[in-house]
Parts: C-alpha cells; sequence; structure tokens
C-alpha cells in the first residue's frame, strides 16, 4: 500500500509539474497565443468590419487582427519603404496594380480561397490569376439635382451641355476617378483609346464651366448640399450622403455605361502568416459575411450568391445584370500615361 500511495503521489507531482510548465509556454506564445494578422486598410465602416468581419475571423482561428489606416497612396508607400509589417493590404485596382508592377505582393493560392467560384466575373481577377480578387465592386454615374436639371440626362457626353456651365464638378485626375474621366473625354472626341490629345481637346473645352475639380467625394456632397453643382460624376457610394441632403438627387448610368470601381485585397510579399492570409481572403469573400455587410451599407457584395430585396439593393451596386456590365478601364495603359497626364493637366487645366 506504501508503494502504491508513493507511486500516486509521484504521478500527481509530475502532473503538477507538467501542467505549470504547459501554462508558462502558452503565456509566453504556446499554442494558445492568437496569431498576429496585420491589414492596411481605409478604416471605413469600421465598427461595422469588426463585426461582420474581423470579430467572428478572431474567434473561429485564434488570431489577433491589427489594422492599419489611411489613404491608398499613404498606405502603399508605407509598404514602398518597408516601414510596415502589414499582411494583407486592401487597395483599389488601379492602386494594386502599381504594387503588382513594382513586386510588392505575393501571388496567392486559388486552391486556398474557393469562394472565388461564387464572385462575378469582373472580381475573381482583376489583375491577373496570380493576385487577389476584388471584394467589393462600385460603379461610377451621373448625378444630377432633380429640382435644378430639366432636361434629360441619360448620356457621360451631357456634361458638356451649357446648362451645366459654373454648375459641374468633375474629379481631379490625381483620384481613382480621374482616369476614368480621362476615358469619357477622350470617347467624346471619337478616340477608344484614352487618347491624350482627344481627351485634353475635350476637357479644355469644359474647363471654364467647372466649379471645382473634387479630390474628396466629402467635398462633392457638400457642393450639392450648399447648391454649388448640380451635376457631377459620382461614385453610387456616397449617392445616399447627397440625397439626404438634395432630396430630389437622382444617379443616371448613362447609356454608355458606368464605370466599375473594384476594390481589391491582396498579399503584401515577405508575410509569414500567407495561408492564414488566404484564409482570412476566403472568409471576406464568403457569401455569410458578404450579405452582412451589404445589409449594413458597408459594401456593394461581389458574392453572387448574397441575395438583397429591392429595399436592401438600392443605392447599391448589386445584380449580374448590373456588374457584369460595367465599363473597365485598361489600368496597365493607364500607370504608363498617368505621370504625363497629370503634367499636361497642371498646365492646361488647372
Amino acid at each position: 500500500m506504501r508503494k502504491i500511495a508513493l507511486t500516486l503521489a509521484i504521478v500527481l507531482s509530475l502532473g503538477t509539474l507538467l501542467a505549470a510548465c504547459s501554462g508558462s509556454n502558452n503565456a509566453e506564445g504556446g499554442q494558445d497565443k492568437p496569431t498576429e494578422l496585420v491589414i492596411s486598410t481605409w478604416g471605413f465602416a469600421e465598427d461595422a468590419m469588426k463585426k461582420n468581419v474581423y470579430e467572428p475571423f478572431e474567434k473561429k482561428y485564434n488570431v489577433k487582427i491589427v489594422t492599419e489606416i489611411g489613404n491608398n497612396t499613404d498606405r502603399l508607400n508605407k509598404i514602398r519603404q518597408g516601414s510596415s509589417k502589414v499582411d494583407l493590404v486592401y487597395l483599389s485596382d488601379y492602386y494594386a496594380l502599381q504594387g503588382i508592377e513594382e513586386g510588392l505582393f505575393e501571388k496567392i493560392d486559388r486552391k486556398n480561397i474557393p469562394n472565388l467560384d461564387h464572385l462575378y466575373d469582373i472580381a475573381k481577377a482583376p489583375l491577373g490569376e496570380d493576385y487577389g480578387p476584388a471584394h467589393t465592386v462600385a460603379q461610377l454615374g451621373l448625378v444630377v439635382n432633380g429640382d435644378e436639371v430639366k432636361s434629360p440626362v441619360e448620356s457621360w457626353n451631357d456634361l458638356w451641355k451649357p446648362e451645366f456651365k459654373d454648375k459641374l464638378a468633375l474629379p481631379n485626375i490625381t483620384i481613382t476617378t480621374g482616369p476614368m474621366l480621362m476615358d469619357i473625354a477622350a470617347k467624346r472626341e471619337g478616340s477608344q483609346d484614352m487618347n491624350s490629345d482627344a481627351a485634353f481637346k475635350a476637357l479644355t473645352e469644359i474647363n471654364p464651366g467647372v466649379v471645382k475639380y473634387y479630390s474628396k467625394s466629402a467635398d462633392l456632397v457638400n457642393m450639392f448640399a450648399q447648391g454649388e453643382v448640380v451635376a457631377a460624376p459620382m461614385q453610387d457610394t456616397f449617392y445616399g450622403s447627397v440625397s439626404q441632403a438634395v432630396p430630389s438627387a437622382k444617379f443616371i448610368t448613362p447609356k454608355e455605361g458606368a464605370y466599375a470601381l473594384l476594390n481589391t485585397v491582396n498579399v503584401v510579399k515577405g508575410s509569414k502568416h500567407k495561408e492564414l492570409a488566404e484564409k482570412f481572403i476566403n472568409w471576406h469573400l464568403s457569401q455569410e459575411v458578404q450579405q452582412a455587410n451589404a445589409l449594413d451599407r458597408v459594401d456593394s457584395p461581389t458574392n453572387k450568391l448574397v441575395e438583397l430585396t429591392e429595399e436592401q439593393a438600392a443605392g447599391m451596386t448589386y445584380g449580374a445584370d448590373v456588374v457584369e456590365n460595367l465599363k473597365t478601364l485598361d489600368l496597365r495603359k493607364v500607370n504608363q500615361e498617368m505621370s504625363g497626364w497629370i503634367d499636361r493637366w497642371n498646365r492646361e487645366i488647372e
């Protein structure tokens, strides 16, 4: 009996010691310590993103998500400079292409992102099969103040109507929708390839009647609210704010088509958590997450399994008939031409 008691005492002592050691390891970074995933993003609708995307993923996969907030340019520059420990980066397609061409992103393993199969075609590989998908889509159309604009507006060419002189705002060349304005202007002159001479000819014609070339959508919303402008190209994302201030405001899809604005997500070169980052991308593309974000009006979904009522979809870029008919630009040409466009813009327009 004494031998049995002694054996039990030794076993219990060893168990206690092992438990203590195990607890110590976890506290110092053992298996139970969450993996930190750093995400670079805009910070838009942060509370809803935490509720719908971040916190459920953290709980399911034992992850601690840390976000770096800022605009496209600043966040991309941090990655260029190596001053960021980011694993994943959200960027509009124009800026994401710059990152790809500069070798800043990892090539993704699409087998790790099965929800890609459920996306609209336009969102699956907007910048090539090796790189990240679009998690949301918006559109650039025309917004007019219905109380002030009486004649029909149905074409991008209507921006050049004399009635809009001194009542018109246009995007600055340096923002995401600036290249779209170049395409609109070039097509007015009959060019189908964003020809610089054609575009600047049309822009020189319209320039005297432009109140402002806006760089922030918030400024455009304020100009509509204060009655400074009655027409402008605008992302549908911000149309709700205009319609609250100007109930007669109308969003118009021009007969030539609206332009797609795609926000992408990519894995940053050198990330130590590439597979986890791909798992997060797949999570964000899931029907459940995209549905929740759509209902909270965070993003228009790119997952075509998301179902919204007509009321829920109001003001969003939603449905195959809308999404798959959006116009896209040759972004590689845009990148090649941009420095020359900006220089000419500064000399001839502003």
